[in-house]
């Protein structure tokens, strides 16, 4: 199961964020740095409308969703990549985490200590992706000094890793992340092999109060943090930066849906933003969703963006990929809109794909296979 760790500074909502994306309240929050320690871990399950509308023309008994795990990482401060702090602890568990959630404090309030003094979302961004650069050119110095002496003696891979230092070092000098730097199709095969903490993709989180919320997800170019921060990402990480009430989405997590959903609405808010995060986060691993469904169940079963219809198959078991045929596939839009798979296959809408399909998201899928 593919991995996204929460990180920001001490103190800007890390911990709250991880109870409620999980539902849980496994992680310390409290008003002081470094109230986590050791990484708290939690699978999360993806919402998905469609589940229910399928389930609904199929007459499942169950709904089964997917699936992606968070994990609560120790507040990094100035310095970690030199030790300070948890900075060591912070390092080694972020980069064994395949995409990152960047908390950022969007609030001001006297009563929760900021490590820093003050808040400003810009310069705490400015200074946890500082320390993941210092800590890559490092590794990338230690990489370079035992691969020089194999290239010198003919060895080719060694000289193609040589190469992409050269080009990686001077734009992580000029404080750019390694996600950021243009490379060929090989040259990122390369780059994985490197394990550096700013090539992971990054989903910023905006960390606003309960006051604030409803403004801020109808109109956050009117909130000046809100703002800069989606400005900030787009432009040094091409990335996405969701708004989220941290606190109101714990405060959930005692209530049933149906309460959440009139608290909420009660605020004049149709969700806190975690939802948004959580499939934010699904796409930014690369993650897809095809669904399947019957009366015993309809599910959804996680891709990677790009696979084809065998690899698809074997997600549900490996005989489905070893004795693959051919898969019946329907667009979720046609399936609801025709009624029942019987009424989509009348109209046309169930095509069979072979080997060579691509399956999309959404996609309802049945396989056909022989071992």
């Amino acid at each position: 199961m593919l991995k996204a760790g929460i990180v920001g500074l001490p103190n800007v909502g890390k911990s709250t964020l991880f109870n409620a994306v999980t539902r849980t309240h496994k992680a310390q929050a409290e008003n002081y740095p470094f109230c986590t320690i050791d990484p708290n871990i939690g699978v999360v399950t993806v919402p998905d409308d469609r589940l229910a509308v399928l389930s609904k023309i199929s007459g499942s008994k169950e709904l089964i969703p997917t699936a992606i795990e968070f994990v609560d990482i120790a507040g990094l401060v100035k310095g970690a990549s030199e030790g300070a702090g948890l900075g060591n602890k912070f390092l080694a568990t972020i980069r064994e985490v395949d995409a990152i959630v960047q908390v950022v404090r969007c609030f001001e309030n006297d009563d929760i200590i900021h490590e820093l003094g003050s808040v400003d979302p810009i310069r705490d961004i400015q200074i946890i992706n500082e320390e993941l650069i210092l800590a890559d050119l490092t590794t990338l110095e230690k990489r370079k000094s035992s691969r020089e002496k194999k290239a010198k003696g003919g060895d080719k891979e060694s000289v193609r890793e040589l190469a992409l230092i050269e080009k990686l070092v001077p734009h992580l000098e000029n404080s750019k992340p390694a996600l950021t730097l243009e490379l060929s199709d090989d040259e990122r095969i390369v780059l994985r092999e490197f394990f550096l903490l700013s090539s992971k993709r990054t989903i910023f989180a905006c960390n606003v109060t309960e006051a604030e919320l409803a403004g801020a997800l109808d109109h956050p170019e009117n909130h000046e943090m809100v703002s800069k921060v989606q400005t900030l990402a787009s432009q040094s990480h091409g990335a996405e930066a969701v708004v989220i009430s941290a606190h109101i989405e714990e405060e959930l997590i005692s209530l049933e849906p149906q309460e959440a959903t009139e608290f909420l609405a009660d605020m004049g808010v149709p969700d806190s933003g975690v939802s948004a995060l959580i499939k934010g986060v699904y796409h930014l691993l690369g993650l897809r969703t095809y669904l399947t469904t019957g009366e015993k169940e309809t599910r959804a079963w996680t891709i990677v963006a790009g696979d084809k219809a065998p690899a698809a198959a074997g997600v549900i078991h490996t005989d489905f990929e070893r004795g693959f045929i051919a898969a019946e596939v329907c667009a979720y839009p046609e399936m609801v809109a025709a009624g029942s798979k019987a009424a989509a296959r009348d109209a046309g809408k169930l095509r069979i794909e072979g080997k060579d399909y691509e399956v999309q998201d959404g996609d309802v899928v049945e396989f056909r296979f022989n071992v």
